[in-house]
């Protein structure tokens, strides 16, 4: 049976965690800003540590850990950011390419993109990077 949460829980913090939709650390003015739809490399990084917290570890008790949703996970929230390297839709063209900046029809159609991938790299691929939990 597949195990869909690590897949849903991604998708919704990508979303959730798009700098510039609900808030942005370091904002490009102040510490904290919300709802700027705006981003910056600072707030990418800083916000893309949060998506380990879909961190599966492996079965209890095992003695390796499977980091491949994690890494996986992280990868793609960074270069699926809408403003850092695209941004689908943009403000005047279909696409636009690194202008740090974001919109609620972006963050949709990149939030799209990364359940896709993410699915084929965990499901259909079973991606697994496997470390020592010792």
């Amino acid at each position: 049976m597949l195990d869909w949460a690590p897949i849903l829980m991604g998708w919704l913090l990508f979303i959730l965690l798009s700098p510039g939709l609900l808030f942005q650390i370091p904002g490009n003015s102040r510490h904290v800003e919300f709802g700027s739809f705006t981003t910056n490399g600072k707030a990418i990084l800083w916000e893309s540590k949060s998506t380990q917290a879909d961190s599966t570890g492996g079965e209890q008790g095992a003695k390796m850990a499977d980091w491949g949703p994690v890494v996986i996970a992280v990868m793609l929230f960074v270069l699926l950011t809408p403003g850092l390297l695209f941004q689908i839709p943009g403000h005047g063209r279909l696409v636009e390419f690194g202008n740090m900046e974001t919109s609620g029809a972006s963050i949709l159609v990149h939030s799209v993109i990364y359940f896709g991938l993410i699915t084929i790299f965990l499901i259909a691929i079973g991606v697994h990077i496997y470390t020592d939990a010792d």
